[in-house]
């Protein structure tokens, strides 16, 4: 795929070949500066990145202004509000380092395949605090998207069903996976064996990776292989002490959310346009997902794989979902040893073919589905190998059970786009 930006990026600001630590020094001093001129003049004023007062001041940050972010990150950084950045590699925050990223922040990734799939890591032992707002969310698109601080989404921009622009969002954690041959530890998915960075798992069921709140993650997923993309967020082996709420990821390639055994749970979610899974979960994951959206998936709304390994310890939950099926191949998709529980779901927008395929073997709670049947479609068509027990065929807008999509007001592209209406 075409890169957007040529090798010169990445040694670019005023032709500076100096390191990565001298550039973040020269663009925190330029902030500063540019704050007093704020402070004592009382107007907005713009340097360029070789520090020329621009005579026709703007809200919008000029691009010759954006911080590149292309080596990995060893100690603590703030991506600071108001501001794009551009993720121009595969980039890791390392083991003991806190990457603080600010509200209203935009990061914006290089396009690139293979070995040279630009993606934000967060490595065993780092941090991502991205708190975002209601107001002010965080978002991770391409360099192809103009979107600029302050909008939820550019008018002219991409498309929401554009994909594979860049990589993706990686957190991984000392949390316990289920894989094979009973390793405490693999490589992720997604990231190329010879960077150890990718590596996840561990025993530590707490273990804390941070925040993530109000946070967008768009375009993405990357192939760097054959068959293997990046995830729009992936979750590998991360603890329970970790926060993750009020997320979304948008026109991603591969999958949307994809946990990777650890406990962490996720509480407010959307996943729009998959170019194959939106909700996935392998190696005995055990969190929840609690009040989530599906909008048109690629392929299932859901991929619940089961342990790999031997180590079980009780089943994960997905609860208070509602899945607008749209041009999915399917609804969901178990394995014989998925260790899932499912309740208060419901699905809308079914074409014929797509199916709830058949109930794990293992002990597994599952209630209260409801569904809003197409014309002449019955539940048992749609809701096989004993699901139909649980579930209620219910006019449109006549559900009881779902999520509550006010939470995605105003900060969600799906939710801004009108691909929320059909949900009461």
């Amino acid at each position: 795929m075409e890169k957007f930006h040529g090798e010169e990026k990445l040694i670019q600001l005023c032709g500076a070949k100096t390191k990565k630590a001298n550039k973040l020094n020269q663009f925190h001093i330029m902030k500063k500066l540019n704050l007093l001129f704020l402070m004592l003049i009382g107007a907005s004023v713009m340097f360029t990145s070789c520090g020329e007062d621009d005579p026709t001041p703007t809200p919008d940050p000029d691009p010759e202004d954006e911080m590149v972010l292309s080596e990995n990150i060893s100690e603590d950084m703030t991506l600071e509000s108001g501001n794009v950045y551009t993720l121009a590699s595969r980039v890791s925050v390392l083991d003991g380092v806190t990457l603080t990223i600010e509200p209203g922040v935009i990061i914006k990734g290089e396009a690139g395949s293979g070995a040279n799939a630009t993606a934000l890591v967060i490595a065993r032992g780092a941090k991502i605090m991205a708190e975002g707002t209601a107001d002010q969310p965080i978002i991770f698109t391409t360099v192809a998207d103009e979107i600029q601080p302050g909008e939820i989404y550019h008018e002219d921009g991409l498309s929401p069903e554009q994909n594979g622009l860049w990589g993706g969002l990686l957190i991984l954690g000392k949390a316990p996976i289920s894989v094979g041959g009973d390793n405490s530890e693999t490589q992720i998915e997604g990231i190329p064996p010879s960077d150890t960075n990718g590596l996840y798992g561990g025993s530590d069921v707490e273990d804390n990776s941070g925040v993530v709140k109000y946070v967008s993650i768009r375009h993405g997923g990357a192939n760097i292989g054959d068959g293997n993309e990046i995830n729009g967020l992936t979750l590998g082996g991360v603890g329970s002490a970790t926060v993750i709420e009020n997320v979304e990821v948008i026109g991603n390639n591969d999958d949307g959310i994809e946990w990777f055994g650890g406990t962490v749970s996720v509480k407010n979610a959307i996943v729009w346009n998959a170019g194959d899974d939106a909700i996935d979960a392998d190696q005995a994951w055990n969190g929840t997902l609690d009040n989530f959206i599906v909008v048109n998936a690629g392929d299932k709304s859901f991929e619940l794989d089961g342990p790999e390994g031997s180590y079980v310890d009780g089943n994960y939950t997905l609860t208070n979902g509602s899945i607008i099926a749209g041009g999915a191949a399917g609804l969901v998709d178990n394995d014989e040893n998925t260790n899932v529980n499912m309740s208060n779901i419901y699905f809308t927008s079914l074409v014929e073919g797509q199916t709830f395929d058949e109930l794990p073997t293992v002990d597994g709670e599952f209630s209260s589905f409801e569904v809003t049947l197409p014309e002449g479609g019955t539940v048992a068509d749609f809701f096989l190998g004993g699901s139909a027990a649980f579930t209620t065929a219910v006019a449109e807008g006549e559900n009881t059970v779902g999520a509550d999509k006010s939470v995605f007001a105003g900060w969600s592209w799906t939710s801004v786009s009108g691909s929320l209406d059909i949900l009461k």
